[in-house]
């Protein structure tokens, strides 16, 4: 039988209007559908003739295995089927895409690649903010707190990089976070957390870093969130605290 294929696809940060053209062909092509944990439920609808299969992935939760997720993958494809595997997100960001790719094209099965927004844009644009103001900041830095080896990323150089930063999977350890980054920038560093961003579940607290630990827990932020550091925040103050569209809530701001 000649295999199928797998497409690794990235489904934005939860407001379905944010998939692409690309993205609605591959669900309508799909003969199995896996999903993430933190992927809208309504996406189903878009693949009608799939069979769905959830594939939770989350952090301090029961999860499925990774492993487990490739072999289903690879099964399906040698079946000949296609197979959509459907991130939360980008699945190029954060997203074990580079493990999967690996694994299935070393069993000889084709590799589709479809972007999506990443929860850490999907931020920005509530905020308002440019990631890469040039007049705040020399680029943007992408990293998670959660690092494979459990050590965390190099804060100091990160803190250093003169960039704006976007730190996924830190609401767990979010006061390490801050103190991590407080030794090496002043406490007045504009900081932000949004939470299910582009979603009517959607919440942004904007404060600074020596605060910003403490407000998210007194709001009962956690994950899905994306923390934001650096200068280039302090342009979403303003926006924040003039009020935002009846879906949202501001949580707080400086």
């Amino acid at each position: 039988m000649k295999p199928g294929r797998v497409i690794l696809m990235g489904a934005g940060p939860g407001d379905l209007d944010l998939l692409t053209r690309k993205a609605v062909r591959a669900l309508l092509a799909a003969d199995v559908l896996l999903l993430d944990e933190l992927v809208c439920a309504d996406l189903v609808e878009l693949a009608p003739r799939a069979r769905v299969m959830r594939v939770g992935k989350r952090g301090g939760c029961r999860s499925t295995p990774q492993d487990f997720i490739q072999r289903l993958m690879r099964r399906y494809a040698l079946q000949g089927k296609t197979v959509v595997r459907v991130k939360g997100g980008e699945a190029l960001l954060f997203g074990r895409a580079g493990e999967e790719i690996a694994f299935l094209e070393a069993a000889g099965i084709e590799v589709e690649l479809v972007n999506g927004i990443s929860a850490g844009l999907a931020a920005a644009t509530s905020l308002g903010i440019s990631l890469t103001h040039r007049g705040h900041c020399d680029g943007v830095s992408f990293v998670t707190a959660h690092t494979h080896d459990g050590t965390g990323p190099d804060w100091a150089a990160l803190a250093k990089s003169r960039t704006t930063l976007v730190i996924y999977m830190g609401m767990q350890r979010i006061e390490a976070v801050c103190a991590a980054l407080l030794a090496h920038l002043p406490g007045g560093t504009p900081a932000a957390v949004v939470q299910w961003a582009s979603t009517p579940r959607e919440a942004r607290l904007v404060t600074r870093l020596d605060t910003l630990a403490g407000a998210a827990r007194e709001a009962g932020m956690a994950s899905p969130a994306v923390i934001l550091v650096g200068d280039a925040i302090g342009q979403a103050r303003r926006r924040s605290t003039a009020g935002a569209e009846p879906a949202q809530r501001v949580l707080g701001a400086a």
